[in-house]
């Protein structure tokens, strides 16, 4: 029974994913997305496979997943890849978590299709695997693609702290008191100096796995997002999903006060 439904979905899917993407209007796609790619893990015990191999199954999917974003016309991505939590994980489960990370971001940035940018607290990172990263943005600097950010040892309130630290220098460097800055601060001063300055603040942030919490993803910038929270674990993530998840967010009302 199982593989009779799914030859049905595979051959009734197309067709409706067709006509979703048709229907889409094109004035309420989101410009900037947010994904937190949850479930590697449990999708490795559900097929019996060990952590790395669920580590790798989500990699796979990243590919995919940017080209949907293309198909619609999502001008940037922000890919939360390891929290600052993870970084407490046993060394032998976080190289292999790291080695795949590097990998994919790799892969990404030799597509030439897409431009690469790491954020979070690249200086908790092990010098190779930071090194690795930087090179990814260096080769996609000049590619005319949609920009991709890989949060990679990120964590929300880190990336505040951050910023207010990054703030406090520049002022001290300027020559400003603490009193003058305190007199003059405003929240656009904090956000000139986050991980993703000068870009847009995400419109929708999409979690896998049936999980339904931010867990420190994008604190400061998803204060007006839109979220969307989906059962699949994301290997499994498919474009039908994405799909379903645009056109909830383009059905809403957004409401920027409250």
């Amino acid at each position: 029974m199982g593989n009779f439904k799914d030859a049905v979905r595979r051959l009734l899917y197309p067709a409706y994913e067709s006509r979703v993407v048709k229907f889409l209007p094109p004035d309420r796609i989101p410009k900037h997305v947010g994904v937190m790619l949850d479930g590697n893990r449990r999708w490795a015990r559900a097929v019996g496979a060990d952590t790395a191999q669920g580590y790798q199954a989500g990699a796979d999917n990243i590919q995919p997943f940017l080209g949907w974003c293309e198909e619609v016309g999502v001008e940037v991505v922000t890919l939360w890849l390891l929290s600052t939590d993870n970084l407490n994980r046993p060394p032998e489960q976080l190289s292999g978590l790291l080695g795949v990370i590097e990998g994919a971001v790799e892969s990404l940035a030799a597509t030439g299709r897409w431009r690469v940018h790491p954020v979070g607290a690249l200086d908790l990172l092990p010098d190779a695997t930071r090194e690795r990263l930087k090179a990814a943005e260096e080769a996609t600097r000049d590619v005319d693609g949609l920009l991709v950010n890989v949060a990679v040892g990120y964590g929300g309130r880190r990336e505040i702290a951050d910023a207010v630290r990054s703030l406090l220098l520049e002022q001290s460097a300027a020559g400003a008191t603490l009193e003058q800055l305190a007199e003059t601060l405003d929240v656009e001063h904090i956000a000139e100096h986050l991980y993703t300055k000068g870009q847009p603040d995400p419109d929708l942030v999409i979690r896998t796995s049936g999980e339904q919490r931010l867990g420190g993803f994008l604190l400061w910038q998803s204060a007006h997002s839109e979220f969307y929270f989906c059962e699949a674990l994301w290997p499994d993530f498919r474009r039908v999903d994405f799909l379903r998840a645009i056109r909830a967010y383009a059905e809403r009302e957004r409401r920027f006060g409250t």
